[in-house]
């Protein structure tokens, strides 16, 4: 299939940066979301990201422009009946994305594909709630979306091989680097990272250390560029919360229990970054 316009839907980190990298490719992109207050933000992220770019000299200022100009902003779920893909990036919860893709299913034109970029819920189950069952696929990217290269591509047990063929093909144009994944809870990234970050988290609980030097050990004992509590607050407690739940639930295995910790952290509002306060203040 020849995809030349792409709606996302969902301007908050996520989708806003789906957005960005969408134009940078070159493609039409329809940015919506349900308020126009989450429409600006977004369009705001995206300028600003831009504008760091052509500061770095990743292209020219008018090739800033031509990006940004390629971005229409839409309060209309109607509006993405052009849209030759739809890349939903909402709440990470099963409810809300099958509520949308039914809304979806309905809008698009038949050969419309539907991707997911959820980071744990299950591709096959929302594809069955579709029409279009072989035409859903997952799409997960990762944050920040215009930095980071990976992208893993989630088949559902009902994808077919043309809309995989063109979801991996258009991953590279955008830059990427595909990974095949075929649909399990959590898929590869998440099913690997969120029970460590979920142990940083039962390490701090019990006292073993403070929340800095279980983040300085990681660091240096394990080399990896960012310590486990400053990742999940930059990921979103409520959002490694949602994906844990998913793994424990789905994989009924103990060891992703998510640690109460997390849990009451996420109930006194303190979801890391975006919130000013997680493991750190912000």
């Amino acid at each position: 299939m020849d995809i030349q316009t792409i709606g996302v839907v969902g301007a908050g980190a996520m989708g806003n940066g789906i957005a960005q990298v969408c134009a940078q490719a070159g493609f039409r992109v329809l940015m919506n979301d349900r308020e126009t207050a989450f429409v600006q933000r977004g369009l705001g992220t995206i300028q600003k990201s831009l504008a760091k770019l052509a500061e770095k000299g990743k292209f020219s200022a008018d090739e800033r422009d031509a990006i940004y100009g390629r971005i229409t902003p839409s309060t209309d779920l109607a509006d993405l009946a052009a849209a030759d893909l739809v890349i939903e990036a909402v709440f990470e919860k099963f409810e809300v994305k099958r509520e949308l893709l039914g809304r979806l299913d309905t809008i698009c034109r038949p050969a419309t594909i539907l991707a997911s970029n959820t980071s744990s819920i299950s591709i096959t189950k929302l594809a069955a709630t579709t029409q279009r069952p072989t035409q859903v696929i997952g799409m997960h990217f990762f944050n920040p979306v215009p930095i980071m290269q990976l992208i893993e591509i989630i088949r559902a047990l009902q994808t077919d091989q043309a809309t995989y063929d063109t979801i991996r093909d258009l991953s590279v144009k955008l830059g990427k680097t595909p990974v095949q994944v075929n649909d399990s809870p959590g898929f590869v990234s998440n099913r690997v990272l969120m029970p460590m970050l979920n142990e940083a988290m039962y390490t701090l609980m019990e006292g073993v250390a403070s929340a800095a030097d279980i983040d300085t050990a990681v660091k240096l004992g394990l080399n990896h560029p960012m310590g486990p509590l400053t990742l999940a607050d930059y990921v979103g407690l409520d959002v490694c919360l949602d994906v844990l739940e998913v793994l424990h639930r789905e994989l009924g295995d103990p060891k992703f229990r998510p640690c109460p910790l997390l849990r009451k952290m996420v109930d006194a509002g303190y979801l890391g970054r975006k919130s000013g306060q997680g493991f750190y203040s912000y």
